[in-house]
Parts: structure tokens; C-alpha cells; sequence
């Protein structure tokens, strides 16, 4: 293991380009295959490009939010105690990588969200304490843990098929969680990558001469706060205390009434509401908390500049009909035995192009449900596969690491090398719970 790890580690150090030159040739390549598989000509792409471009303004603007709020929360006083009082748990590197990919795993099953950044930031404060621990290999043990959140708490597509009036009631109608997320095959699944992951990552441990720490000191988030040396009714305004905690009341009572009138729907503005709530409260003054803000937005960047391409990739996917033509290929080459792991595949690989859940979900259920009907598969089975496909090559697709590679301070290529044997392990593991199960 230990081999073939420093041998995917080299080849992802020398080929694998910063994810905006990733982003460049996808773009670049969706755009020659929009000519040449579907009846759009260059003009029609470059169209369909600059259509889609602005499409996930929002979406952008929420992952923005989660990776500030998070730094923001994470940066608090209190909230360093608790990381580092459940990071005192890792003994060892060995402890520290199985401790990293559960509670990984543990969050984004709760919502992939509040795991995304709640792994890296808790991988972070492990580094404080296991100094021997390789960073690579940890930050990637954080994010394995992404793999599952589409068979999760927080899936987005066996959560929009249990709603009613959702877009293809008409041919599915309404499939409750009980077939989806809590169906014996899905938990089955589940089961199994929460006892593999964890190990396969503590298998990866390179030996003590390959290992990559980091400096602690290098992990430390400088916030720092000038006293104002005349106080002003400015000054006393910004450094009160009472007016973060009016704030921070304010916001408690609407989550409350949120999760009472709605039951557990924890969505990515709820989250970022509980990140932002409780950094106000836990900085203590609104000084204090914007100067966090200050020093946390200054990781997303790459976000940023990033989505409106990948945005522009699946304007082109969805506009040309390319996403189609993928997945009516592997339906035509379909059984009834193999039609829920081939459409997982095939939503592995549209996955890369048209990185939303969402999104994709509505580029591939039109033809994935004619067929599933043709073949007399299950609905909600074919639903999963789409679901675990979205999920299942973001382990190479650089992303949705974005989040968790601002915050630790990496390259892409610096934990690629790793996630390759996260694609495979699960990979396997779900295709066989599809098929068998």
C-alpha cells in the first residue's frame, strides 16, 4: 500500500494542474465534445458557455459563506477548546488519521456542508497535537469523508424525490427516505465505507522518512485586535458585548423555529446561519468577529474565480445535450441486473462536468427514469445510483475540495495521490451494493 501510494502521490505532484487549469481544460474539452456528439456548432457553444457561466452566482455565494462562517467559528475561543479537547483523542498519527476520517464521515452524513469544513478544521487542530502526522495524508482523510453525503441526512436528490410537487412526480411520484437514504442497501453501503475508509487511510500511512508534517506554528490563526486608546460611542459600539448577544439571540430564536416548524432540514443557508450565529456569539464583540471575517475571506479566492467556469461547463452539458448523449449510452448498453451500477457510472462521470447535485439530477433523470421503467427497475434504487455516482468522483474532481484545501493551506495535487484509492475502495463498494443488494 505504502508503495502504491508514494507511486499515485508522484504521478498527481507532476500531472495533476492547480484546479483553475483543471477547470480551463474541462472547459476546453466539453467544448470540443458539445461539436462533435450533439448538433451545436462552435457559436452554439461558445453560447451555451457564456449562458451558463453566471448560473450558480448563488450557489457560489454559499460556498463562500460556509468557508468564511467556518474559519469565522472555528477561529472562536470557545470553539478551539472543543476541537482541541476531541483532537487530544489521537495519540499517534495512526489514531489521528481513523479519528479524522470518522468524524469526517460522522458530519458529512449529517450534511456535507458542515462536514466539509468541520473535517478540514478538525484535521487542522489534530496537526497542533500529532506533529508526526503526515498533513497530506490527514487533510485527504478529512475529505474522504465527503464520499457519502449523497446517502446521507443531507442528499440532495433522495431529499428532493420525498417532496412533494417535485419536478418528476408525474412519472415517479413521491418515494419516502425509507426507499432511499434508509433503504437496507443504501445503509448497507454506508455501513461498509464507515468501516473501510477509516482503515484504507490508515493503511496509506507513508513510513516515517516519506511522511510530510507541518510546522504548528504554521496552522496558528493570527487574529488580531487593536484596542482603541479613546473610547468613542463608535468604539464602545464596536467592541460591545451586548450587541453581539442581541444578535446572536435573535438568530438562535429563528433556528429554533426553523427546525420546529420543519423537523431536521438542515440545507447549506441553515448551516451557514448556525456558523454565523454562533461565531457572533462566541467572538463576544462585533470587533472581534469582523476581524475574523477579515482574516477567513481570505481563503476564498479559488471558489470564487472557479464556479462561474464550472457553471459555463454544465451550461454546456445541459444546453448542447452532451449530458444526454453520455447517459443514453450507457443505457443503450443496459440490463435490468446491470442498469442501477451503470447508471451510477455514467453519473460519475457527468459528475465531472456538471459538479451539482442538483443539476445533475435534472440533466439525467428524464432519460435514467424512462429506462428504469423500460427495464422494470425501481425508481427510487435509480435515484440512489445517480446519487452515489454525484458523490463518488468528487474524490478526483478538485472541486469540491476547494473548501477544505483553503482552509488547510494545500494544492489539489497534494492530496489527489490519496483520494485515487478512496475512488476505488468505494467505487467497488457501492457498485456491488447496487448490484447485489
Amino acid at each position: 500500500m505504502k508503495t502504491l501510494t508514494r507511486f499515485s502521490n508522484t504521478i498527481m505532484e507532476r500531472y495533476l494542474p492547480d484546479p483553475y487549469i483543471f477547470v480551463a481544460i474541462l472547459t476546453v474539452i466539453v467544448f470540443g465534445l458539445g461539436i462533435v456528439f450533439t448538433d451545436s456548432g462552435p457559436l452554439d457553444m461558445v453560447v451555451h458557455w457564456g449562458d451558463g457561466f453566471w448560473k450558480l452566482l448563488a450557489f457560489t455565494m454559499q460556498m463562500v459563506i460556509v468557508l468564511v462562517a467556518g474559519h469565522v467559528l472555528a477561529s472562536s475561543p470557545l470553539f478551539k477548546k472543543l476541537l482541541s479537547s476531541l483532537a487530544s483523542l489521537a495519540k499517534s498519527p495512526g489514531t489521528a488519521i481513523l479519528l479524522v476520517t470518522v468524524v469526517s464521515l460522522i458530519a458529512c452524513w449529517i450534511n456535507w456542508g458542515f462536514g466539509l469544513v468541520i473535517g478540514a478544521l478538525f484535521a487542522k487542530e489534530i496537526a497542533r497535537k500529532v506533529t508526526t502526522v503526515d498533513y497530506r495524508l490527514l487533510i485527504a482523510s478529512a475529505y474522504s469523508g465527503f464520499i457519502i453525503w449523497h446517502g446521507g441526512l443531507g442528499g440532495s436528490i433522495p431529499l428532493a424525490i420525498a417532496t412533494p410537487n417535485h419536478d418528476f412526480e408525474s412519472t415517479m411520484g413521491i418515494i419516502p427516505t425509507s426507499e432511499t437514504i434508509f433503504s437496507t442497501y443504501n445503509l448497507v453501503i454506508i455501513a461498509i465505507l464507515f468501516i473501510t475508509i477509516p482503515l484504507l487511510n490508515r493503511f496509506m500511512m507513508p513510513k516515517p522518512a516519506d511522511t510530510v508534517s507541518i510546522d504548528p506554528k504554521l496552522l496558528e490563526e493570527k487574529v488580531e485586535v487593536k484596542q482603541e486608546e479613546i473610547l468613542t460611542p463608535a468604539s464602545r459600539l464596536e467592541n460591545s458585548f451586548t450587541l453581539s448577544m442581541l444578535i446572536g439571540i435573535l438568530g438562535l430564536v429563528y433556528l429554533f423555529m426553523h427546525f420546529y416548524s420543519k423537523g431536521f432540514d438542515l440545507n447549506l443557508n441553515i448551516v451557514n446561519m448556525i456558523f454565523f450565529i454562533l461565531g457572533i456569539i462566541f467572538h463576544g464583540t462585533p470587533k472581534r468577529f469582523l476581524a475574523a471575517v477579515a482574516n477567513a475571506v481570505k481563503t476564498s479566492g479559488g471558489i470564487i474565480i472557479q464556479f462561474p467556469f464550472y457553471a459555463g461547463i454544465m451550461g454546456m452539458m445541459v444546453m448542447s445535450g452532451l449530458a444526454l448523449v453520455m447517459s443514453e449510452w450507457f443505457v443503450s448498453i443496459s440490463t435490468a441486473a446491470t442498469f442501477p451500477v451503470l447508471t451510477f457510472f455514467a453519473a460519475g462521470l457527468v459528475n465531472f462536468f456538471v459538479p451539482s447535485g442538483g443539476g445533475q439530477w435534472a440533466v439525467q433523470a428524464p432519460i435514467m427514469l424512462d429506462a428504469a421503467q423500460t427495464l422494470g427497475v425501481s425508481y427510487s434504487k435509480t435515484a440512489m445510483a445517480i446519487a452515489w455516482g454525484d458523490a463518488w468522483t468528487n474524490m478526483i474532481q478538485p472541486f469540491w475540495a476547494l473548501p477544505a484545501l483553503a482552509i488547510a493551506g494545500l494544492r489539489a495535487k497534494d492530496i489527489m495521490g490519496y483520494c485515487v484509492f478512496v475512488l476505488v475502495l468505494s467505487g467497488i463498494v457501492v457498485s456491488l451494493g447496487l448490484f447485489f443488494l
